[in-house]
């Protein structure tokens, strides 16, 4: 159980230094995609996959 918390961590971490910043919420989300107006929309799905990524991997860090 350790190996697996800590590569969930790790990945985590990971997120937060990417290129893209990752959201911290779904509000920061909706309102980067409502400001943009269809600007940077590669930007807005990197954005989107991070967020449910780091979703997944926290909602797996709770059921363990």
């Amino acid at each position: 159980m350790t190996k697996v918390r800590e590569y969930i961590n790790n990945e985590i971490a990971q997120l937060d230094r990417g290129i893209v910043a990752t959201p911290s919420n779904r509000e920061y989300l909706e309102s980067f995609a409502k400001a943009n107006q269809g600007c940077s929309d590669i930007l807005l799905m990197q954005m989107s996959i991070n967020f449910g990524y780091k979703l997944a991997l926290e909602n797996l860090k709770e059921e363990l």
